[in-house]
């Protein structure tokens, strides 16, 4: 399931229209920050983050049958194996084309529905712990994730991410047209990354970035230290011959036990998120959370 386009929090956005820069502190923002990029999918969570609705929303009447049966061979195949570009391009049309004409605000109200039940059990516990020494380092916390913002915003608020980027999809008269804004994916998480350094003065040097899969190894080589989380095949082979760290995670824990500080409660329960946007030769919104 990809993204909610223009009205997903409840604010408006369309194309490169700024709507949230006033919430995202970026005015104050200091040179030489260190950030922490997060891909979402095997490398904070267990599974498909995109995938895990199917059943949700077949029983809301929004897919038939045989899309849950196409959606969990999808999730095994990427399990399995990793998804490699032909594959994320193909879910990416079939996803397109099948959320066409869904109505966002049922969308939205079935992911918060069962957000919980779903995703709260398949998170990592050593991501977790990363993100925690991230934080006390006082480093700014970005996930990016191909999956729509309407699964990744609540999941980085739980987290307390500073920043959430997703998968944009247009919505025209408050349902889904189809046509996708902005891919957070291979190249596009790039862009993103470079705009978010320059806007909120991140040095990337300085900063990290963790994903499972070769496809983010645009992401993955804009940074000084760059990390290598259950890689794939082609991942673990070009993090060996660079001397990139690797980590395999394995041990899924309830996020809301994670919950345990009063410092990480108050940062979820502060995150509030806005919507922005920027034009860098491509259409790209980040929904920002807490701003400094």
């Amino acid at each position: 399931m990809n993204d909610t386009g223009s009205e997903n929090t409840g604010s408006e956005n369309s194309g490169s229209e700024n709507t949230g820069s006033e919430n995202t502190g970026s005015e104050s923002a200091e040179p030489g920050r260190t950030a922490a990029f997060f891909d979402l999918d095997k490398t904070i969570l267990a599974k498909s983050s995109s995938l895990l609705f199917a059943r949700p929303f077949y029983k809301g009447g929004l897919i038939g049958r045989a899309d849950v049966l196409k959606s969990g061979y999808a999730q095994f195949v990427y399990l399995a194996s990793g998804a490699d570009h032909d594959q994320m391009e193909q879910m990416r049309s079939y996803l397109s084309a099948l959320c066409r004409g869904w109505e966002v605000e049922k969308v939205n109200a079935i992911v918060a529905e069962t957000l919980d039940e779903l995703v709260d059990p398949i998170v990592y516990a050593e991501a977790v712990a990363l993100i925690d020494e991230h934080r006390a380092a006082g480093h700014d916390i970005i996930i990016i994730s191909s999956s729509g913002t309407e699964v990744v915003e609540p999941i980085g608020e739980r987290l307390g991410a500073d920043i959430v980027i997703g998968t944009q999809l247009e919505i025209v008269d408050g349902c889904y047209s189809g046509e996708i804004l902005f891919y957070a994916y291979g190249e596009g998480k790039a862009v993103a990354v470079r705009a978010l350094a320059g806007e909120h003065g991140f040095d990337l040097a300085s900063s990290y970035a963790y994903s499972d899969s070769h496809t983010d190894l645009p992401m993955l080589e804009l940074v000084g230290n760059p990390v290598a989380v259950n890689p794939d095949a082609e991942l673990r082979s070009v993090a060996e011959s660079r001397g990139w760290p690797i980590q395999d995670f394995a041990k899924p824990v309830a996020m809301q036990s994670r919950l345990t500080t009063p410092e990480t409660k108050r940062a979820a329960g502060a995150a509030g998120v806005a919507l922005g946007a920027a034009a860098l030769g491509v259409a790209w919104y980040a929904a920002r959370h807490r701003p400094r």
